[in-house]
């Protein structure tokens, strides 16, 4: 496999070119954040919540991202037909089970859509990601406990679903369950800063929607995501700060990996 930063470059190339739709059901708490986040990277987002258009919109789109983030049964059934219909088209699948482990609809709403769906990619952190390994007690409210990971889980678990598993953290770890990667770029404070784990996700799915292989995509895509964190880090006073900065980092990525560093 190339380097993270070649397959950056490669693959926000192709997002640039292919300007692909994202449709997202996703929570409320980041839909702004995760639109702009599209918009900067050179794709389009839609959000499209409601069963009753969730499965014609995904008809139009090139990749169904799906974010449990502020679940409640609506949303899920909406999920699993929008999900059922990009299944049919041949639309790659995102999901993110944000906060799975911490609350019974959470954890069942996850474990339904990886059961119910075929998935391209998974994103979550490492507690949400060894629920759906069938771990416990890795998760408080949506985030990670600081259990330790178990790389041989999440291979596992690709293997399983036939989804790529990506596991971010201070270092990412992303596997198809025969491979496996580490992308190293990012910083510590965009864990300060609501919604960036859900803005890897939304990364992801625009990568994953320019068409590619997935692996390779999601590595390329949270390479991107990471150097953007740091560039916008360098700059920012804090917190409060480095939202804008990470969103015009994120447009001004060259695609040219030898210009990472």
């Amino acid at each position: 496999m190339r380097s993270p930063a070649a397959l950056a470059a490669e693959g926000l190339r192709e997002v640039r070119r292919v300007n692909p739709l994202v449709h997202h059901i996703t929570n409320s708490v980041v839909t702004t954040f995760t639109a702009n986040v599209t918009l900067c990277l050179g794709a389009s987002p839609v959000m499209a919540p409601s069963i009753e258009e969730s499965p014609e919109m995904v008809e139009a789109a090139g990749v169904l991202l799906l974010n449990i983030g502020t679940p409640d049964r609506a949303q899920i059934e909406s999920m699993l037909a929008a999900g059922r219909k990009a299944n049919g088209k041949g639309i790659p699948i995102v999901l993110d089970p944000v906060g799975a482990g911490a609350t019974r609809l959470r954890t069942e709403g996850a474990l339904e859509l990886m059961r119910e769906l075929k998935l391209s990619v998974i994103r979550g952190n490492a507690g949400e990601v060894m629920t759906l390994c069938g771990k416990s007690g890795a998760v408080r409210g949506v985030d990670s406990t600081g259990a330790e990971p178990d790389r041989q889980a999440f291979a596992e678990l690709s293997r399983r679903t036939g989804a790529v598993v990506a596991v971010t953290g201070p270092v990412d770890f992303v596997t198809d369950g025969k491979r496996e990667a580490a992308v190293e770029f990012g910083h510590p404070i965009m864990g300060r800063v609501t919604g960036t784990g859900c803005g890897a996700t939304t990364i992801v799915a625009c990568f994953v929607g320019a068409g590619g292989k997935p692996l390779e995509r999601t590595v390329g895509a949270l390479a991107a995501y990471g150097i953007a964190g740091k560039l916008a880090a360098d700059k920012c006073e804090g917190p409060g700060t480095f939202v804008p900065f990470f969103l015009d980092a994120l447009a001004s990525l060259s695609e040219e990996s030898q210009s990472w560093k």
